[in-house]
């Protein structure tokens, strides 16, 4: 599924602390993502490089948005911070919301094999962004090592990273200084994403971050009705309680047990890489933490990691 621009701005809800007009119209599209740059890549590529003393990273689910998030400051430093709140990892895993493929398969692993473009109708440049990242051939040949032996995988070679993957770690990792393997979905149930991620957790005691790409909620109801932000709240909250509690079952069972569950996902797409995140980084009845949250066009960015 893409995800489109937005339309009568004057329905939307405010995205984080800046006028909807101002994000869907940007005076510089991905402006904010610019000053970004410009204020933190000297540090980004002094991050200090994981070590195996630092013990197995975590793993992340992520919030993500279209191309309007490089235009959305708060959103972006978030990102960012996190990233910088633990090592550098050795290589990156991406389970996206954009990508689901039976049997498996795992993205293009050379450097320079081109990003997926996958959305529509926005400002030219958002066309022309890069995230050049290195070759990730020995990741390619450790996710076929850790998946193939009971599956089927296929390469796309051709396929580049989607935004649902290149958008977050253009914030996080903006010096493109990390390998990079997208891994698809596949299925949209529940069940499957937990056991992919129970078969990649043992990436995270090499230094390799896993790393589910989704949103907590992902109504374009509420775009148009901002008064339906009640509803992705409630959602919200209690996917908070329940990831806090450690409740996997119930989240595997949102669809009944979330409150509002048709309002907050209407599709499955974007709440299922939350699974992924539970089954890579937590052990039965292990809580989760939030790295950051809010309501982005009525929405929530809420993102955790789990260890």
């Amino acid at each position: 599924m893409f995800d489109p621009p937005l339309t009568d701005p004057e329905e939307q809800s405010t995205a984080m602390s800046q006028p909807m007009h101002d994000i869907l119209n940007p005076a510089v599209p991905a402006g904010a993502y610019d000053d970004l740059l410009a204020r933190v890549l000297p540090q980004a590529r002094a991050h200090r490089a994981w070590t195996p003393d630092d013990g197995p990273l975590p793993a992340l689910f992520v919030s993500h948005g279209a191309p309007p998030t490089l235009d959305a400051p708060e959103w972006l430093a978030h990102l960012f911070t996190w990233s910088q709140s633990m090592p550098k990892p050795r290589a990156i895993v991406v389970v996206s919301a954009h990508w689901e493929n039976a049997p498996l398969a795992i993205s293009g692993a050379a450097a320079g094999t081109p990003l997926y473009y996958d959305f529509g109708g926005f400002h030219p440049r958002y066309y022309t962004l890069q995230y050049a990242t290195p070759d990730a051939t020995d990741l390619a040949r450790r996710i076929a090592a850790t998946l193939s032996s009971t599956t089927p995988l296929h390469h796309h070679v051709d396929r580049g990273l989607d935004h649902g993957a290149f958008i977050p770690l253009m914030a996080m990792y903006p010096a493109a200084d990390v390998p990079v393997v997208q891994v698809s979905m596949p299925s949209l149930e529940p069940e499957a994403l937990l056991a992919l991620g129970r078969r990649l957790r043992s990436l995270r005691d090499e230094g390799i971050l896993v790393m589910g790409s989704g949103f907590m909620t992902h109504s374009f109801a509420v775009f148009r009705r901002p008064q339906l932000q009640g509803y992705t709240e409630a959602f919200d909250e209690w996917a908070t309680d329940a990831l806090g509690r450690g409740d996997v079952d119930a989240l595997l069972d949102y669809r009944t047990k979330g409150p509002a569950a048709d309002v907050a996902h209407p599709t499955a797409d974007h709440f299922v890489p939350l699974l992924l995140t539970l089954g890579a980084g937590t052990a039965p009845g292990q809580s989760v933490t939030t790295a950051f949250d809010g309501m982005w066009m009525g929405n929530s960015i809420r993102s955790v990691q789990a260890a």
